[in-house]
């Protein structure tokens, strides 16, 4: 399709946590757009080697990306058609209003790096400055849409296919060869960790057929901790089944990289305490896309690299161990075919997903997508100057309250005198605000 416009975009998406950067950077890399992708420094910002993760197989080249300060960002941004504020929701308030204050304004965007479902009020409240949300599939902008409905949020909705439901493959590059495979042993023998760094991926089939169970591991998703301690059992008791094959602790992070969510009770540290953890059980820092291609089968509670496996043609178990519900953000898997328990997870008894399922739920014709068309309408009436403001939910404190904002998206990286001062007047006042709720009958 010939863009109406006469040029391509100019996107600039602002991200910051490991997720975001992968969404993003896939969502620019496969856009019909100049895109640009800035690493905005927070508390919870990736490092370099989890920006490198990130940006394996998104298309993105990394002369396209760079990091800055909150102080630079308006700079970033200028020029820019499109702002895509691709980050937690506090860091994306703040990125709208930055960009919602330049002249003239771009078109503020946004999004979820991944499953949506369920549709929260949280997701719609901080992102309610943005011109447009863009969502990944049929059924997240139908719930997402009643929801603001319901809330009294005007809202538009664009659909862009999730980046991860596409088939990827590493153009002219060997996983095996990889400078960024990483994988540590976590049989505790020694009560010490065994790097297994190889110029060859151990387990991996001549004929590239996959051998690993993977285990896409997730920071709040099962949060308690005995919950944990179970699913860490679940993969040693898959391990010592067959002990031939590898069970591979997929990890977003190595010890002190911050993710998208903080994580108590991380999966390394349980299995230490653990006896007898199989050799074959290992943890790896690779990209989700290489992992996958050493996969015999994927195992998730509810993370979004059930719907790259499933992409990539690699079975999926998403685990019911812990029950179906909104909190384990599994939902979206009833009637996928892909629900099963502990004992499918131990015999790998990995599952397809049934195509009834497919359309509603990621996997719709590429056709259907609408962000492109949306973004394109959206710049034609801001170079117009018809592209109104987006209102602002009314808020009480002023300078004081956008300076609470910005230190609760920035966290120790505002080191702005205001940000201070509202924080250490502010965190105080908070605690005592949630005990009076939680003892008012």
């Amino acid at each position: 399709m010939t863009r109406p416009l006469g040029r391509p975009l100019r996107i600039v998406a602002v991200t910051e946590t490991d997720s975001y950067v992968k969404w993003a950077a896939a969502l620019l890399g496969g856009a019909r757009a100049e895109g640009r992708l800035i690493v905005l420094d927070t508390q919870l910002v990736v490092s370099d080697a989890q920006l490198e993760a990130a940006l394996a197989g998104t298309g993105l080249a990394t002369n396209r990306v760079a990091r800055c300060t909150f102080d630079e960002l308006a700079g970033e941004l200028r020029g820019a058609d499109v702002v895509l504020a691709a980050a937690r929701g506090p860091v994306g308030r703040v990125v709208a209003r930055v960009a919602a204050g330049l002249d003239p304004r771009p078109v503020i965007a946004t999004g979820l790096p991944g499953i949506s479902i369920p549709a929260t009020w949280l997701a719609l409240h901080f992102r309610r400055e943005c011109d447009v949300f863009l969502l990944h599939s049929h059924r997240e902008i139908r719930d997402f849409r009643e929801l603001a409905a319901l809330r009294g949020i005007t809202q538009r909705f664009a659909l862009a296919t999730l980046p991860f439901a596409r088939a990827v493959k590493l153009s002219g590059e060997s996983t095996a060869s990889s400078s960024m495979f990483s994988e540590t042993s976590i049989a505790s023998s020694a009560a010490s960790a065994v790097i297994l760094s190889s110029s060859r991926a151990d387990g991996a089939r001549p004929d590239g057929s996959g051998t690993d169970l993977v285990f896409a591991a997730q920071a709040i998703v099962p949060r308690e901790r005995d919950d944990r301690v179970r699913m860490a059992r679940i993969l040693v008791r898959a391990a010592r089944a067959d002990p031939s094959r590898r069970v591979v602790l997929k990890l977003r992070g190595r010890p002190g990289e911050q993710q998208t969510h903080r994580e108590d009770d991380a999966y390394p540290d349980l299995l230490a305490e653990m006896p007898d953890v199989p050799p074959n059980l290992v943890t790896s820092y690779e990209p989700m896309s290489r992992a996958l291609e050493r996969a015999e089968g994927l195992v998730t509670v509810s993370s979004t690299a059930a719907i790259e496996a499933a992409a990539q043609g690699v079975p999926v178990i998403a685990l019911d161990a812990f029950g179906v519900d909104p909190s384990l953000i599994n939902i979206v898997f009833e009637g996928s075919g892909l629900l099963a328990g502990e004992d499918d997870v131990v015999a790998r008894r990995f599952r397809r997903p049934d195509p009834a399922w497919l359309r509603d739920n990621y996997f719709h014709d590429p056709v259907d997508d609408t962000w492109e068309e949306v973004l394109d309408e959206l710049v034609a009436r801001r170079r117009g100057g018809e592209l109104d403001p987006r209102p602002a939910p009314r808020a009480i404190g002023g300078r004081a309250r956008a300076a609470w904002e910005r230190r609760i998206a920035l966290g120790n990286r505002d080191r702005s005198l205001a940000g201070r001062a509202v924080f250490a007047i502010g965190v105080p006042v908070r605690a005592v605000l949630r005990g009076v709720r939680r003892l008012t009958p």
